[in-house]
């Protein structure tokens, strides 16, 4: 679908090379920029493939070198986006930030990835994804009363406020330097996108169903929106809320005429019928509740694991998980006219220097951009 667009991505770890992937998995052509060594995040030397580069090109160059510098411009001379997640004022320095190359291409939409945005106190100080999202509001009903709030890993934050806001950034100023010839920059920060995900949760408050104290709101205070324990230590999860769901949720678990269960609604007896639902389920294991509920209006699934995930037969039938290369994977998303993308290969770093060095100078831009 995004065939004929052309990305630079100058590479950092997390959401800026996931937004890269995303766009590439929808068909871009990315050209990522590594450095020429890499470390892990525990900094023991990293040299194997990064799966998030799997569809890219891979470049290494050094940004601190005039070499390095000049083979980014060249680059962005014909490409249609630059992304970049370093701190404020970085790519600035390195003399790549957006003045610097709009200047070489005035149609580039430079897009920016940070935590804590472009401006403000919080701007240069260091940050990873829960510390975005406990200052965007985002992490703070994650949890149950009397519990500390848990992050869901790099979801919210890194994911869903970060990568997939840049995604929708940066296409939108294509579609704008497209009609207007005019380039955008995108400053999309996790803090920011963290917290606008947060308006259909906020948007229950007019409800009466948003409560300011942890444990006291639907999500995480109710006994029929909750995950619970099993016997064999595995979890189940419920999302019973409408009324219907949540009579024949009682109706399988046999409690239908329990005087207990009769007021869906009364907040103050979500305690007490949240204890009795988690002695329930723990008195089963998972696969008795999935056998009761899976597949009905009662709203439920089963909590799994991502490998569990790839073998589930809902799963499988919809091809959402692939192997390769010993790697689980998860194929491309959205579909599109009902078609499976299998994204493309992992390189390793550098693998694509020469070529595109090669078509740099041959100014051979259909090899430099064809995929």
């Amino acid at each position: 679908m995004l065939q004929g667009i052309n990305v630079v991505e100058i590479c950092g770890i997390g959401p800026g090379p996931f937004c890269a992937m995303h766009l590439a998995d929808l068909g871009a052509d990315v050209i990522a920029v590594e450095r020429g060594a890499s470390t892990s995040i525990t900094g023991e030397a990293n040299a194997a493939a990064n799966p998030l580069n799997r569809g890219k090109r891979s470049v290494v160059a050094d940004l601190k070198t005039a070499e390095g510098r000049e083979l980014v411009l060249k680059l962005i001379e014909s490409a249609d986006v630059l992304i970049e997640g370093m701190r404020p004022g970085v790519m600035e320095r390195l003399g790549l930030g957006p003045e610097q190359c709009q200047a070489r291409n005035p149609r580039l939409v430079y897009g920016r990835m940070t935590g804590w945005g472009q401006h403000g106190p919080m701007a240069n100080a260091a940050g990873h994804d829960n510390n975005y999202i406990a200052l965007s509001g985002a992490l703070y009903h994650s949890g149950t009363a009397g519990e500390a709030p848990s992050s869901p890993i790099t979801l919210i934050g890194d994911i869903g406020g970060g990568a997939l806001y840049l995604a929708i950034g940066v296409l939108a100023g294509v579609l704008k330097a497209r009609q207007t010839g005019q380039g955008s920059v995108v400053d999309a920060a996790i803090v920011d996108g963290s917290a606008h995900m947060m308006q259909l949760m906020m948007s229950l408050g007019s409800r009466g169903l948003l409560n300011e104290q942890r444990g006291k709101s639907v999500h995480d205070g109710s006994h029929f929106y909750a995950t619970y324990r099993c016997a064999d230590d595995r979890y189940v999860a419920l999302g019973s809320m409408e009324p219907q769901f949540y009579a024949l949720l009682l109706n399988k678990l046999g409690l239908q005429d329990d005087p207990r269960f009769a007021h869906q609604w009364d907040a103050r007896q979500w305690p007490a019928m949240r204890e009795a639902f988690a002695t329930l389920f723990a008195s089963q294991p998972r696969e008795h509740w999935c056998d009761l509920l899976e597949g009905t209006d009662a709203c439920f699934a089963p909590v799994l694991s991502p490998r569990e995930a790839s073998q589930h037969p809902h799963m499988v039938e919809r091809d959402v998980y692939f192997e390769r290369d010993g790697l689980l994977q998860a194929h491309p998303a959205p579909r599109f006219d009902g078609q499976v993308v299998t994204p493309g290969p992992i390189p390793t770093r550098g693998a694509h220097t020469e070529q595109v060095l090669g078509a740099l100078e041959a100014g051979d831009l259909a090899g430099l951009w064809g995929r």
